[in-house]
């Protein structure tokens, strides 16, 4: 997974190596890439990784003239990780199949779904919110309606979510979910400029999403 928070600063991951978590970070636009030592980079359990379902499992944020990044893994374990820090998360996880796919940032507001992607229609275990100040979870009053492999905000309080079993949508920053579509998907995006939002999934289908 990669990710970029403006055009020049930017930050990959990839699985473990030697149960080092490898993470790489750019500040000329890709042109040369720094990969963080194996004594800062975090010490991952056997069994854990991450997912490539959707390419959303690290994001990064601007705080000031500082650079800070979040990542979730899968698998085995599935954990939050703030820079250095690391928070178990109450999702699904114990075998290959499991664990945290994607998460969604609005300011200090988290959202991260994942679940088991064998097991797609358990709607337990798939989503849980994040308050990044605090480090504080808090579990959905009404999960999403299966296992997730991606999430955004569309604004402070909309939030889009999809798997291969269909499409939910929140109204109330991830407290929430509808199902609005049971046609699948990996992965769901807003365009950098404008509203519209963008998803894709399998056999090169892609689609619109129209609220």
């Amino acid at each position: 997974a990669m990710d970029f928070i403006d055009e020049k600063n930017g930050v990959v991951i990839g699985d473990p190596i030697n149960n080092k978590t490898f993470l790489a970070f750019t500040h000329d636009a890709g042109e040369t890439w720094t990969t963080q030592s194996d004594f800062e980079a975090p010490h991952m359990q056997e069994g854990e990784a991450f997912f490539a379902s959707s390419g959303t499992n690290i994001k990064m944020q601007k705080t000031k003239n500082t650079f800070n990044y979040f990542f979730a893994s899968g698998g085995k374990h599935s954990n939050f990780y703030q820079n250095n820090s690391k928070l178990n998360l109450p999702l699904t996880q114990g075998i290959q199949s499991t664990g945290a796919n994607s998460i969604a940032l609005y300011k200090t507001n988290a959202i991260i779904v994942g679940g088991d992607f064998t097991k797609d229609s358990i709607k337990e275990g798939n989503c849980t919110l994040l308050n990044l100040k605090t480090l504080t979870l808090t579990s959905p009053v009404t999960n999403p309606s299966g296992y997730r492999s991606c999430v955004i905000f569309s604004n402070k309080k909309t939030a889009i979510s999809c798997g291969i079993n269909g499409i939910d949508i929140s109204n109330d920053a991830g407290l929430n979910w509808k199902k609005i579509s049971d046609e699948g998907f990996h992965v769901v995006q807003k365009a950098k400029k404008g509203n519209a939002i963008f998803l894709a999934g399998s056999k090169g289908r892609i689609a619109k999403l129209i609220l």
